[in-house]
């Protein structure tokens, strides 16, 4: 966890969140839950153990999927949630897309897809977040601010 000043002066925790970012063959892996903006599509991920353990065990539990977490994509805020958002690159390395663990997650999974990166708008991802994804990421591993910076 970690500590910042609000807009007030006072000490607030920042929880830490991981996300995996799997592209294969053109087409993103999403998951269609509820999310705290307007979009029901979102990366799997979550928080909790070390930054790898926590990815590779959220992505297992969401997605049915076994990873290999890769580069450091971007670190983001979300300030109202006090989150610092971490996204990583990941690979596939074996299960069962959709092998999701039932009650594993505070939110019910209801599909999980690997999904066109050009149907990314029309699920509410932003032009934004499918420019970098069509560019492979420029910057990553760079600070980007607010997570709206990524499109997300």
């Amino acid at each position: 966890m970690v500590i910042v000043r609000d807009c007030y002066g006072l000490r607030v925790p920042m929880n830490v969140r991981v996300t995996a970012l799997l592209i294969e063959d053109d087409q993103i892996l999403l998951l269609d839950q509820d999310t705290e903006g307007d979009r029901s599509w979102s990366l799997p991920g979550g928080k909790g153990e070390t930054v790898e353990e926590a990815l590779r065990r959220e992505v297992a539990e969401e997605t049915g999927l076994d990873i290999q977490v890769g580069r450091l994509l971007y670190v983001c805020d979300v300030v109202q949630a006090h989150v610092v958002h971490l996204t990583f690159e990941c690979q596939r390395t074996g299960g069962t897309l959709g092998a999701v663990v039932a009650g594993a997650d505070t939110r019910p999974i209801r599909a999980v897809e690997f999904v066109k990166l050009a149907e990314l708008p029309s699920l509410g991802f932003s032009g934004r977040f499918l420019e970098l994804a069509r560019a492979s990421w420029p910057g990553a591993g760079s600070y980007m601010g607010l997570k709206a910076n990524i499109g997300l």
